[in-house]
């Protein structure tokens, strides 16, 4: 795949910066780096995905899949203060700096971890997640049937996917994987899909 977002170990040279995440709930400023998606602003299916989901469970463990930097992990983390949230990621670089926002942000309820660092009988009840569509869709399919049948009874995920990326066919595909997705939101050419747990 060459040297990408999802590489464990980036080859981009370093040039440290910051982005603000501001919701309505929320004001952050983290910190960002070359090597890692959207390193210059908060992506816009991001603040889609955040301004569009339901609140997260209270309680229970909440997953960011494929967290970056963490804007959706510590959005959860703030939005769910009794809850456990993981971030979960391949580049290492980007968790680094996700744990370094973390503090940054006094959340210490959130954890940013490659997904072998989660014991693999861990449930969630939520997931929230803009997914690597890039990867390539055989990788993006293993990828969604490795964390989102760990969905709790009665749990859901939201997932951010733009239109011309394949949102309605991962819609499809998702609910003939026995994952039932739904559009919840669609906004400048992003879907909002929401996934059942299996049942």
């Amino acid at each position: 795949m060459g040297d990408h977002y999802f590489s464990a170990e980036p080859g981009a040279v370093s040039k440290p910066g910051t982005v603000d995440l501001v919701l309505r709930d929320l004001h952050l400023r983290l910190e960002t780096d070359r090597g890692m998606f959207s390193p210059d602003r908060i992506d816009a299916g991001t603040r889609i995905l955040l301004d569009s989901v339901p609140a997260p469970p209270e309680h229970g463990n909440l997953l960011d899949l494929g967290c970056g930097y963490g804007p959706i992990a510590l959005t959860l983390a703030s939005r769910a203060p009794e809850a456990t949230v993981y971030g979960v990621d391949v580049n290492l670089r980007a968790l680094e700096l996700a744990r370094r926002n973390a503090r940054s942000a006094g959340l210490d309820n959130v954890r940013f971890v490659t997904a072998d660092e989660i014991p693999a009988e861990t449930t969630f009840a939520a997931i929230w997640s803009n997914p690597p569509i890039r990867i390539g869709k055989q990788a993006l399919h293993e990828l969604l049937l490795a964390w989102l049948p760990r969905l709790e009874p009665g749990g859901l995920a939201h997932l951010v996917v733009q239109k011309h990326l394949g949102s309605d066919s991962l819609q499809r595909w998702l609910t003939a994987s026995g994952l039932p997705a739904t559009r919840l939101a669609s906004r400048s050419s992003y879907r909002i899909l929401e996934v059942q747990a299996r049942v």
